[in-house]
């Protein structure tokens, strides 16, 4: 039978794993490519929002001649994941313990870690888990072009921290008995998911006026990684995503979507 402390280590596992998703996301958003601006397709699948996010290239720290060093296109995902790995290992250590084991049991039965941990993070509380991160994590961050400065971590990782509370803290879904076991886009299995309305719902009603979808499809749902959900909102808003792109398949049929699960289904996490 389980004892306690084998429980704790298994949230505190899991919560770690969350982590560096939520690390991991927002660390390529800061290293993504801007593209330049599309030509029309005559193909209506083929269409994607000019803004679409691309595939990320790690930059080299540079060298001790201030040059930058190269890195080969093919390399780039392992070199996310390293590096992402070994910073969310870094940061998630100097968490208190709290933190660090926080569930959305913990928060029911405690209000003042409710509180202390609500969404989005008051600038204090950021501050105060800042505060004791090792010098290795600025220079890392400065290093590979994620933030400008030092002073900049605090703003980096209050909405990390924001989206990782939150995660920890959520109830389960109402559609958990569709979970699956791997990314339903970049197939990237035993990595946390999270649940992509297809069919937005700040667009439900719209959908149901204009007839777009009947009701009982309303709350279908992919479960997807957090970067794969994150790019799926950038390359389409919510009435697009509602008339075009309402299925997994239908998703899967973008090239801009095929050319990132390409990329991102490198990225692959070592064993902590």
């Amino acid at each position: 039978m389980p004892t306690d402390d084998d429980r704790a280590h298994e949230r505190e596992t899991s919560n770690f794993q969350t982590f560096r998703e939520c690390l991991s996301d927002a660390t390529i958003r800061k290293l993504a490519i801007q593209p330049t601006k599309a030509k029309k397709s005559n193909k209506k699948n083929k269409l994607g929002r000019k803004n679409a996010i691309k595939p990320v290239v790690v930059t080299q720290p540079k060298s001790q001649h201030g040059e930058e060093g190269e890195q080969d296109t093919n390399n780039d995902a392992e070199g996310l994941a390293d590096f992402t790995d070994y910073l969310a290992s870094e940061i998630f250590s100097s968490f208190p313990p709290d933190l660090r084991l926080l569930s959305h049991a913990a928060v029911k039965e405690d209000v003042a870690l409710k509180e202390r941990y609500t969404d989005p993070l008051p600038n204090h509380i950021v501050e105060a888990l800042v505060a004791p991160l090792p010098p290795s994590v600025p220079d890392s961050l400065t290093s590979y072009n994620v933030v400008p400065s030092s002073s900049d971590v605090a703003n980096f990782l209050a909405p990390v921290l924001s989206a990782y509370c939150a995660a920890v803290t959520a109830p389960p879904p109402i559609w958990i008995s569709t979970r699956t076991t791997y990314c339903e886009l970049c197939l990237r299995e035993w990595i946390p998911l999270t649940y992509h309305h297809l069919i937005p719902r700040a667009v439900h009603a719209k959908a149901l006026k204009r007839g777009w979808h009947t009701e009982d499809v309303l709350n279908s749902v992919a479960w997807l990684c957090r970067a794969c959900h994150s790019f799926v909102h950038g390359v389409a808003g919510n009435e697009e995503l509602a008339r075009e792109w309402y299925t997994v398949d239908l998703l899967a049929e973008r090239d801009d979507v095929q050319k990132w699960v390409r990329w991102v289904g490198r990225v692959r996490w070592k064993s902590r």
